[in-house]
């Protein structure tokens, strides 16, 4: 019995997989200590994290005793700074 083609539903789903699949060979391929500056922000900041922790660290712990209101407040001024720097 022939295979059916897939969907446009499923077809959209195998082209995601691919395209991940794509992503882990290159991320697996590189050297180990190279950042890749166009890959996805949240891959970025892990590999950043992994190489930085102690400034991750002391980051986090600036947030902390800065508490909630002073967070958002910086946030709200920084956050478009950053992006318009990553355009």
């Amino acid at each position: 019995m022939p295979a059916r083609p897939p969907s446009p539903g499923q077809q959209q789903l195998l082209e995601r997989i691919a395209a991940q699949r794509e992503r882990l060979r290159a991320y697996r391929s590189r050297p180990r200590g190279v950042m890749d500056e166009k890959g996805p922000l949240p891959e970025q900041l892990w590999s950043f994290a992994r190489r930085h922790p102690l400034v991750v660290a002391l980051g986090l712990g600036a947030a902390v005793l800065a508490g909630p209101r002073r967070l958002v407040r910086g946030i709200s001024v920084l956050l478009p700074l950053l992006l318009e720097l990553r355009r």
